[in-house]
């Protein structure tokens, strides 16, 4: 049976209106996306010193100092660009798959130095993650979403 398009509007997922998962996802993608831009927008323009203080918190560690500068100086950017990427989902998936990468980096750092507070925190943010990853396809209220939209009506223009 065909479904019409206010049935699929509000088709239900495990009890849920696909609506109300679209606005959930949505609201949950832009507070992740603030998060990840403010804690690079706080700390762009004092790299050297986010770098120094990686240095010492990594310090009794066996990784080289130069490998931790490398990668202290590569996190504000990339929390930045992810985070405003995400907040208006843009390049969604991307920039959530670069997350998680920038997130294996930071766990395997601060679980070398057992510092496990901070690794439990990181979990919460990896379990988010993982759920906007994995419900990607209800990005319906993004700019993605818009794009696909514009270029599906050029391409039904385009038809005629």
């Amino acid at each position: 049976m065909l479904e019409n398009k206010a049935n699929t509007k509000n088709k239900i997922h495990l009890g849920l209106k696909t609506r109300d998962v679209v606005a959930a996802y949505t609201l949950l993608r832009i507070v992740v996306g603030i998060n990840y831009f403010n804690h690079g927008a706080t700390r762009i323009f004092q790299i050297p010193g986010f770098i120094d203080s990686m240095v010492n918190t990594m310090q009794d560690s066996w990784i080289p100092e130069f490998l931790v500068r490398i990668n202290a100086a590569l996190v504000p950017p990339v929390e930045l660009i992810v985070g405003a990427l995400i907040t208006i989902g843009l390049f969604t998936r991307g920039a959530l798959i670069v997350c998680f990468v920038l997130m294996i980096v930071l766990m395997y750092g601060v679980t070398i130095i057992q510092n496990w507070d901070t690794a439990g925190s990181q979990l919460i943010y990896n379990i988010v993650l993982f759920i906007l990853l994995a419900g990607v396809g209800f990005n319906r209220i993004s700019v993605d979403a818009w794009l696909r939209r514009k270029k599906r009506s050029q391409n039904q223009t385009n038809k005629h």
